[in-house]
């Protein structure tokens, strides 16, 4: 979003002058796109920690020891996390 749609977007008050709107539209402006950067760092933080089997590896190995009475040693971190694909390569492990 620009400064210029945030312009149109604001109801400013009548008697504010130039400079106020300026520095009430930049305000707003700069608030958004703070929000917008702290978006996306949830969202790459997020996708980061999809990704990986931290705090999750001890409790699949239990899963495929109780239902196979298999035991797995060690899940790969190339292993994949979701759920049908893993249980499928659970022999492999």
């Amino acid at each position: 979003m620009t400064t210029h749609d945030l312009t149109e977007r604001l109801s400013l008050p009548e008697d504010a002058t130039d400079e106020e709107a300026a520095a009430i539209t930049a305000a707003i402006a700069a608030h958004v796109a703070d929000g917008e950067r702290a978006a996306a760092a949830l969202a790459a933080a997020k996708a980061q920690s999809a990704d990986s089997w931290s705090g999750e590896k001890w409790t699949f190995a239990g899963r495929v020891n109780a239902t196979s009475g298999r035991r797995v040693r060690r899940v790969r971190d190339g292993t994949p996390r979701e759920k049908w694909s893993a249980a499928g390569r659970a022999d492999r492990l």
